[in-house]
């Protein structure tokens, strides 16, 4: 099976947890990784959101789940679930990571600053 421009296997995580909510002292809910190069963003119901802008500033379509057990990949430009292949490790954020994370900087009232 050939995979659509979008994907690349080889290329490796930027990090284990959001690149822009580390650099910004943010906080997410879960993880998502762009397919095409790696980098880590928070989910849409995180307050920032920052693997939706990602895809959106740079047009690198898909995503893959970055949580542990979860393997699916979305299209941002279709808006539907995809079954993609097996990425570079690591698969997921660390097992001692909470959810959300990172520890130290989720306020007490996370919940309501969900989207």
């Amino acid at each position: 099976m050939s995979l659509p421009p979008g994907i690349n296997p080889s290329a490796r995580p930027s990090g284990t947890g959001c690149a822009e909510c580390e650099n910004q002292g943010g906080w997410w809910f879960h993880l998502r990784r762009c397919a095409q190069c790696g980098h880590i963003g928070c989910c849409d119901s995180s307050p920032a959101q920052h693997a939706s802008a990602h895809a959106a500033g740079t047009g690198h379509p898909f995503v893959r789940s970055f949580e542990p057990g979860e393997d699916w990949f979305w299209n941002y430009a279709t808006e539907e679930y995809y079954e993609g292949t097996v990425l570079a490790p690591p698969q997921h954020r660390p097992l001692s990571q909470p959810v959300p994370g990172p520890a130290g900087r989720v306020p007490l009232d996370w919940e309501r600053h969900l989207h």
